[in-house]
């Protein structure tokens, strides 16, 4: 039994948890079972959040352990550094070239840390990096970066385009799908 396992991390407000909605309604959508389990402590302060989903014939458990990861969507850099650490050895990192200060960079405490890009192509076989923010910005609306990610993402999975596009229109609020389907577009022609 094959038993997919996906973490989608980032900072508070870039959209992780629709994005983990979306996944969710996929894996369903295809008749998997699904298990999420979100954790977002401060994410409306700009904190980190980080939802594992599980999905495949039958899941037990919504946590996905320590190195066992298939794949890890990453909306910031640093975060994708924090969490490098569930990646399965030959699972793959995508991640959004963005940097967020966190809170000991904001108050002068540390420093934000340099060629995290290089560091995790050093210690992970397969990273995908893209600027998603500036492709949504290209597309006039910033918080749609965490849809040219899934973009991205759908590129790198055997799933086929037309079932992405058709759960992003039914999970959306419906005013953002025309601008949701584009940012999609964006990511998975990358």
């Amino acid at each position: 039994m094959t038993i997919n396992n996906i973490l989608v991390v980032g900072v508070g407000g870039q959209g992780t948890l629709i994005t983990s909605r979306i996944l969710g309604n996929l894996a369903m959508s295809l008749g998997h079972d699904v298990k999420l389990s979100e954790v977002h402590g401060m994410a409306q302060r700009g904190g980190s959040v980080v939802t594992h989903i599980r999905y495949g014939e039958k899941v037990y458990s919504p946590l996905v352990e320590i190195g066992q990861a298939d794949i890890i969507v990453s909306f910031e850099k640093l975060e994708a550094l924090r969490w490098k650490h569930f990646l399965r050895e030959d699972g793959i990192m995508l991640v959004n070239t963005q940097e967020i200060d966190p809170m000991p960079v904001i108050i002068g405490t540390s420093t934000y840390p340099e060629d995290i890009i290089l560091k995790l192509e050093e210690e992970c076989k397969n990273v995908i990096s893209i600027d998603a923010l500036s492709r949504a910005k290209e597309l006039g609306n910033i918080k749609v970066a965490n849809t040219v990610l899934l973009g991205l993402l759908a590129k790198n999975m055997s799933i086929p385009k037309e079932n992405w596009i058709e759960i992003i229109k039914t999970t959306v609020p419906e005013k953002t799908i025309e601008i949701n389907v584009a940012a999609f577009e964006s990511g998975y022609t990358a």
